[in-house]
């Protein structure tokens, strides 16, 4: 069953049952992901900037966006309109196909896997997923790579608060860790 076909089957109902919403609309959705790449050592490196967007295309479907210095900063080297990153915002059909080559093919791959954090929540209903390397995305051929990069990955849903966002992200299959306090662990 496609994702965003299961988000409406199933995901919706179990909502609306546990937040008591009245309305169908007013269960949060993912209103859209952005993808970002950092391109510090693109400020050196040309072909690294090729490599970088190429990357960000093919795992997106879409051309990227060359994001900008906003301000000097001379002790990172960064002058005004130098290209600092690239971005991608993926909405509709394409969010809803990333998401599930993201959930169930992706993030499995992901060397050392244990679980997404839940404390990369903003308090506003977004959730960031911080990649140190691109490799585990199987649009990427493991021939082609020169240069391995992080990416960060942020889901953005219509939910008012962590809560529900969290209830959410779950409900559609996002492998979110239970996390554990320093007094409750254990002393051995």
């Amino acid at each position: 069953m496609l994702l965003k076909a299961f988000y409406k089957k199933e995901v919706v109902p179990k909502l609306q049952e546990s937040f008591g919403y009245k309305n169908v609309h007013a269960v949060p959705t993912v209103s859209h992901v952005t993808l970002n790449i950092g391109v510090g050592q693109g400020l050196k490196d040309a072909k690294f900037l090729e490599t970088a967007e190429r990357t960000l295309a093919r795992i997106s479907g879409q051309r990227p966006v060359k994001t900008k210095a906003r301000i000097s900063i001379s002790t990172f080297k960064i002058r005004k309109g130098n290209v600092v990153g690239m971005k991608v915002t993926l909405r509709g059909k394409r969010m809803w196909d990333f998401l599930e080559r993201f959930l169930r093919v992706t993030l499995p791959r992901v060397r050392d896997f244990r679980g997404l954090s839940q404390k990369s929540f903003d308090g506003q209903g977004n959730y960031s997923i911080g990649l140190r390397e691109h490799v585990a995305f199987p649009e990427i051929p493991p021939d082609e790579i020169e240069t391995i990069h992080g990416m960060q990955i942020t889901i953005a849903t219509t939910a008012d608060g962590d809560d529900e966002a969290r209830a959410l992200l779950k409900g559609l299959g996002l492998p979110l860790r239970e996390e554990t306090t320093k007094s409750s662990k254990s002393k051995k």
